[in-house]
């Protein structure tokens, strides 16, 4: 058979497959050790807000540490071979975690990858499976107890045969190899998507750092063998019933996980999964709800609070959109089920419980500014439930009128648009006499359509023309060029080198004059295509201009230099204010958007409240000081690698540039990847003023 479930039950619940237990923090040394000493390269784990990445907001495998620019080849990796643990956010199954016995929000994803070249084989399939038998045989798996089972692998725009490795009817581990890009006309078809194969070629595996702890404890849940600690705090708190044996609780358990083991959670109705468990086990339904739910619930705010420790600590600041409405979905689900078991000590206890027993220092270090986002979240959570309960009555009264029952999507709408808990609002509904369609997999459904980044901004047009050599970057304050016309074309003139800075990063392109011998066409707007510059002509102008120039001509350009250095002044400041931010308000601050004029900039930031004046004031105050000591100001282009190695993924404040070198910007101890034009020192920018600041969504202030 294949060797998990459904083909098989789990086996090792009871009968642990490993020689010894291990816990989450040895298991993870081992493995990392265990490539190490067999020439593998440990890198440290990345945050689990993909910064680095424009499609999705969360880090869902070690392989997205190095999507797209390492996997397409573009970017060298950080080393080859390597291994990572990698930590993980996964919210497809929410509505599983606590119920099936397996699943989790956050996981760690141990992994080692090669990245193999036409030039240069480093190992492929057998190399990948003999040192995953090497390695599980020797914590002491039965090597006739383990399982490969060979299937399609398709992801983040990857594909590739894979090899799924079971013991004892648990996935402990999943091995890529990774050979396919996504094609339009491939040759290949893997789940619905056409596929071509890559020069590269690489080894993407992946081993469940949870699971393995799990199988050498052969515990009844996952949660039990990686959170012991964690879920009797929670229980005691929860004042769990203590009429239940532990062994009755354990023979219950371990029922309920071989069977959830064998189903889809999403597909099947939890009613009867339930009954299904009280027939096997020989008692009433109601008798088993009454035991195994407050463990769900145990379980649920056990996984929930973890992975809140990695989504604030690695910079995820709450809100309603982006990361901040997936890290608020969570909150607010382990609000309701702390309330449903009566647990009563604020969420940031048991949040900062979790990050003492986490291994990573990065997140001691914000505990206080996780502590106070989670207590104003729990605030507003509380006044939502306040102003939800009379909106889900006045919207029930209307279906009732009908005689219907309150839609899916009115309920998903009600969670999106007000916050309004699903249990909450079909508590409401059920006191006005309307029934609500509410599925088990609600949360679940709702995380998928927010996983995914929809990415803004126009379809990126390509033109056939080399690129243009950009002189505003060699001499920025030059105002005058003399260039080769290329192409006229639509009113726009195409140029071998300009000093025209065109839109871009939230700075306004520039303006001024082309000019050939005595005539003169005024340029109103620059934009960038593909690499090429076009300079849109004046209407009125571009007929003539068409009719005078031709490509080949020598032309002369000329750069409005006030509103050059005005835009150099507002974007080069915004850098300061954004540092100064960061230094008064926390690590957090990030950049959520920016825009520059001639006569004012605007900078949009993350962060969890209301600036104060106070803050606002010492934030003004650390700008000027910057401006009045004359730092000069670092520009240049490095390798992306590189740039990353030295700077970290703070460098992607206005977003991920594409190519394989990036401009990096210095402003004192700012660093950014920006395209925009600069002063050379602070001193150049004159004094700073705050105007204003205001709420301009949840989560962000400008």
């Amino acid at each position: 058979t294949c060797g998990d479930p459904p083909c098989d039950p789990y086996t090792f619940i009871g009968s642990p497959v490993f020689r010894r237990e291990i816990g989450l923090d040895e298991m993870r040394e081992h493995y990392l050790s265990f490539f190490e000493e067999r020439g593998h390269t440990r890198i440290k784990r990345y945050p689990v807000i993909a910064r680095w990445r424009d499609d999705i907001y969360l880090t869902i495998a070690s392989i997205a540490d190095f999507q797209p620019f390492i996997t397409s080849g573009l970017v060298p990796p950080p080393a080859n071979p390597l291994t990572v643990s990698q930590p993980c956010i996964r919210l497809d199954d929410l509505d599983s975690v606590g119920r099936s016995g397996r699943h989790l929000t956050t996981f760690e994803m141990m992994a080692h990858h090669v990245f193999n070249t036409p030039e240069e084989e480093i190992y492929w399939k057998d190399r990948t499976v003999a040192l995953c038998d090497e390695l599980l045989l020797g914590l002491g798996a039965d090597p006739l107890a383990v399982t490969y089972k060979e299937s399609p692998w398709a992801g983040g725009g990857n594909a590739g045969p894979s090899v799924e490795v079971m013991v004892g009817g648990l996935e402990l581990a999943t091995l890529v190899f990774m050979d396919m890009k996504v094609s339009p006309q491939g040759d290949y078809e893997i789940k619905g998507e056409r596929y071509s194969k890559m020069a590269n070629y690489i080894v993407d595996t992946g081993y469940g750092l949870e699971r393995f702890v799990w199988a050498s404890k052969g515990s009844p849940t996952i949660y039990d063998a990686i959170f012991p600690e964690v879920v009797a705090t929670i229980s005691d708190l929860a004042g769990l019933d203590s009429s239940v044996s532990d062994d009755e609780r354990t023979r219950i358990l371990a029922a309920n996980a071989r069977l959830a083991g064998m189903v889809d959670l999403e597909d099947a109705s939890l009613r009867d999964l339930r009954r299904r468990i009280s027939s096997d086990i020989g008692i009433s339904a109601e008798k088993l709800d009454e035991i195994i739910t407050p463990l769900e619930r145990i379980y649920a705010v056990a996984d929930h609070t973890r992975c809140l420790a990695y989504m604030l600590g690695d910079g995820i600041i709450p809100s309603n959109v982006k990361a901040g409405y997936l890290a608020r979905l969570v909150i607010r689900r382990t609000l309701r089920q702390m309330k449903d078991l009566g647990i009563g000590v604020p969420l940031s206890d048991l949040v900062s419980m979790q990050i003492s027993r986490l291994d990573y220092s990065d997140l001691d270090e914000r505990l206080e500014t996780i502590a106070e986002i989670l207590d104003q979240e729990e605030e507003r959570y509380a006044e939502t439930l306040e102003k939800g309960r009379r909106l889900v009555k006045r919207i029930a009264e209307g279906y009732g009128k009908k005689s219907e029952k309150i839609p899916l999507s009115e309920m998903i709408s009600l969670y999106d648009s007000h916050g309004i808990p699903p249990e909450i609002a079909k508590d409401a509904a059920l006191e006005a006499g309307v029934e609500v369609d509410l599925p088990d997999n609600f949360y679940s459904r709702v995380a998928s359509t927010h996983i995914r980044s929809e990415k803004e901004g126009r379809e990126e047009v390509t033109i056939d023309l080399p690129e243009t050599r950009r002189m505003f970057y060699e001499r920025p304050f030059e105002r005058r060029f003399v260039a080769q016309v290329l192409e006229v074309v639509d009113g726009n003139v195409i140029l071998d080198q300009t000093l025209f800075y065109p839109e871009g990063g939230g700075q306004p392109a520039d303006r001024g004059l082309i000019r050939k011998g005595a005539k003169a066409f005024r340029v109103v707007d620059v934009q960038s295509a593909g690499g090429v510059v076009l300079h849109k002509i004046a209407e009125g102008e571009s007929a003539a201009f068409a009719f005078e120039i031709r490509p080949g001509d020598s032309v002369e350009g000329e750069v409005d230099m006030s509103r050059r250095l005005a835009h150099a002044r507002h974007h080069t400041a915004a850098h300061i204010i954004h540092d100064s931010a960061k230094k008064v308000l926390g690590s957090h601050i990030w950049q959520a958007g920016a825009q520059k004029s001639e006569e004012r900039a605007r900078l949009d930031i993350s962060h969890y409240k209301r600036i104060s004046r106070e803050e606002l004031k010492e934030i003004e105050l650390l700008a000027n000081r910057m401006v009045m000591e004359n730092v000069p100001i670092s520009t240049g282009w490095l390798d992306r690698a590189e740039a990353e190695k030295r700077f970290g993924f703070e460098l992607y404040q206005g977003g991920v540039p594409p190519g394989t070198s990036i401009r990096v910007v210095q402003v004192g101890s700012d660093v950014e990847a920006c395209a925009g034009t600069h002063c050379t020192n602070t001193g150049m920018i004159g004094p700073i003023k705050v105007l204003r600041t205001e709420r301009v969504q949840d989560g962000v202030e400008r």
